[in-house]
């Protein structure tokens, strides 16, 4: 996440209250039927009097066990059928079982070059602690200073793995460049080792559990800074000769950069789009406006993620605590920019 935009203060919703209230009722009423149709789906070849009995008993004994979604002062569904993830609105013991049974283990990628590495540490040790707890993980750590990298204490079945990467001048050049990067290890390596890549900023700490809730074929991070605000106020690149270019009747919602995956092959061919179009960029003498980020956008407007992240996923303290933030799971870390950049 670019920590020097977003910052609005307060503006108009995209979505009005009363579409979040409307939009996340009928949400929980689909839920419900849907709920209702799979649980009774085998009885449907019995007579009517099995039927009638079945779907009494076996409905009833487990409605009273289940948790159905119940925010209704969120938008919990996207047009196309995403689910967006918030407090409240999934079962973690359910998502933890089935995970477990496929046996899924997680990448988890992060870019330390030059100074930023000092953000490991902190990085990491809360990670262990409310990452993916219970569930195995890698930690891909992109750095320029191999031997800076702290040793922290892991988990059974977690590891961290160092790759060694040139650094540059220019931040944004850095930035811009974790794109290519992330894209050549899914196909060298990570499509031998993980399930899922799970891409963050460093400079950042865990403060409460991320888990497997978030993972899909492909998601994006609502943008803490625009989570609430008009497509017109959304940073899209507005400059038609950029291949990160976003016309102003399009576009859904605003998206961090620093945190989205998905699948590896899905990251893959992310990574490779927005890679490809930032070296069009590049050799025209362009850059996008917020580097990376811009062209995640670009490609989230074309290519609809299967599920969104909310701002609890990636939430700065300078923006305040609003009351639909039950949880601020991802928190970035003050810094002094001038101190870190390009050193």
């Amino acid at each position: 996440m670019h920590k020097d935009q977003g910052k609005t203060g307060a503006v108009k919703g995209y979505f009005t209250k009363r579409h979040v209230y409307v939009m996340g009722c009928t949400t929980l009423l689909c839920f419900s039927v849907g709920y209702f149709w799979n649980t009774s789906n085998d009885t449907w070849l019995d007579t009517p009097t099995q039927v009638s009995n079945a779907m009494s008993n076996h409905i009833l004994e487990d409605l009273l066990q289940i948790e159905l979604p119940r925010r209704c002062d969120v938008l919990m569904m996207t047009p196309w059928f995403a689910p967006i993830v918030w407090e409240g609105t999934y079962n973690a013991e359910i998502l933890n079982e089935q995970f477990r049974q496929r046996n899924v283990t997680v990448g988890l990628t992060v870019f330390a070059i030059k100074k930023y590495v000092v953000f490991l540490k902190k990085f990491l040790e809360t990670a262990e602690t409310y990452f993916m707890v219970g569930h195995r993980v890698n930690y891909y750590i992109f750095t320029d200073r191999p031997e800076e990298v702290p040793k922290v204490e892991l988990k059974e079945g977690r590891n961290v793995v160092v790759l060694k990467v040139q650094n540059y001048p220019r931040w944004q050049e850095i930035s811009m460049r974790r794109m290519e990067m992330i894209n050549y290890f899914s196909q060298q390596r990570f499509i031998n080792e993980v399930s899922y890549l799970v891409c963050v900023d460093v400079d950042m700490r865990f403060n409460d559990q991320v888990g497997v809730e978030i993972l899909s074929n492909l998601f994006g991070t609502l943008h803490p800074g625009f989570y609430p605000a008009e497509r017109q106020s959304f940073t899209y690149e507005r400059r038609p000769a950029s291949q990160a270019y976003v016309p102003r009747d399009e576009g859904d919602f605003y998206y961090a950069g620093g945190f989205f995956g998905g699948t590896v092959m899905e990251v893959y061919k992310l990574t490779k789009k927005c890679h490809e179009a930032i070296m069009v960029d590049k050799a025209n003498g362009i850059e996008a406006i917020w580097q990376e980020e811009s062209h995640l956008n670009k490609y989230f407007v074309y290519h609809k993620p299967t599920k969104i992240l909310s701002p609890e996923y990636l939430w700065d303290d300078n923006l305040g605590r609003p009351e639909i933030l039950k949880k601020r799971r991802f928190l970035a870390v003050p810094k002094n920019h001038a101190a870190i950049r390009n050193k």
